[in-house]
């Protein structure tokens, strides 16, 4: 039986007929790709994935072979948010220049394809946290049929583990650029330093993990129940992030939670 909220989220997609979904390929723009195509139709629905170098290749790979299963229409585009000044010097609205960017991409398309609506995946877990993005999606009247709905991450997870999404376990992401503090210069060689030992911690069975990026210093986050873990790879953790670059190698002893570097400017 499903459902209040999700019915709730039906009805919100019925109305609209035909969508341009955000789509990452994360649990929360995977379930509503599902649903929207579940729904109306995958010839009514189109996922738009953005492809640019704060975003890991995993990512994408695992985005595009999603789509795939759940039978969406998918196409990929190339963002440019580096070239932007605004976003390179990393405010702390920095997010507000990358999803209008990635907003006003999915608005042309959207246009292209006679396609009223643009949707994404925000959920109302995320209003706990501080997002600039927000803004953005306002200003361009993107719609959040998550939060439209009243669901949260919770939700979203049990919701997708019921209808067979291999997405309902996949853990938090987010774009590469959050791993640097706000003030600090976003570039390439960065991006792929924190991916790399990130992809590193992760083959070493962390599947939770955030490296943040502080110039020459690696503060790593895993969740707390994990801590202990590190110990075990501490000689094999420092060797590899050295060589990639870092100088010194810390842990959190917080341990992993969403938006760390938020904590500076609240």
């Amino acid at each position: 039986m499903k459902n209040k909220k999700l019915i709730k989220l039906e009805k919100i997609l019925s109305k609209m007929g035909k969508v341009v979904v955000a789509y990452s390929g994360g649990a929360d723009s995977a379930f509503l790709l599902k649903v929207a195509v579940d729904t109306l139709g995958g010839q009514n629905v189109l996922a738009v994935t953005a492809k640019s170098e704060t975003y890991t290749s995993s990512e994408l790979k695992d985005a595009v072979k999603n789509a795939k299963k759940i039978g969406a229409r998918q196409i990929i585009i190339s963002t440019n948010e580096l070239k932007n000044p605004n976003f390179r010097k990393n405010p702390v609205n920095r997010c507000y220049y990358c999803k209008y960017e990635l907003f006003g991409e999915l608005k042309k398309i959207a246009g292209k394809e006679n396609i009223k609506f643009v949707i994404d995946a925000s959920n109302v877990d995320d209003h706990k946290d501080y997002r600039p993005g927000a803004k953005a999606k306002k200003e361009l009247s993107v719609r959040s049929p998550l939060q439209e709905a009243g669901l949260d991450k919770e939700d979203i997870r049990q919701s997708s583990k019921k209808l067979g999404l291999v997405s309902w376990s996949k853990p938090a992401a987010a774009c590469l650029a959050s791993r640097l503090p706000y003030g600090e210069k976003i570039e390439v060689e960065k991006l792929r330093r924190i991916e790399k030992a990130e992809d590193f911690l992760r083959n070493l069975g962390f599947k939770q993990v955030r490296v943040r990026c502080h110039n020459n210093l690696a503060r790593i986050e895993v969740p707390a129940g994990d801590i202990s873990g590190t110990e075990r790879s501490r000689s094999k953790i420092t060797k590899k992030l050295k060589a990639l670059g870092f100088l010194y190698i810390t842990l959190d002893l917080q341990g992993y939670r969403t938006g760390s570097l938020n904590e500076a400017i609240k």
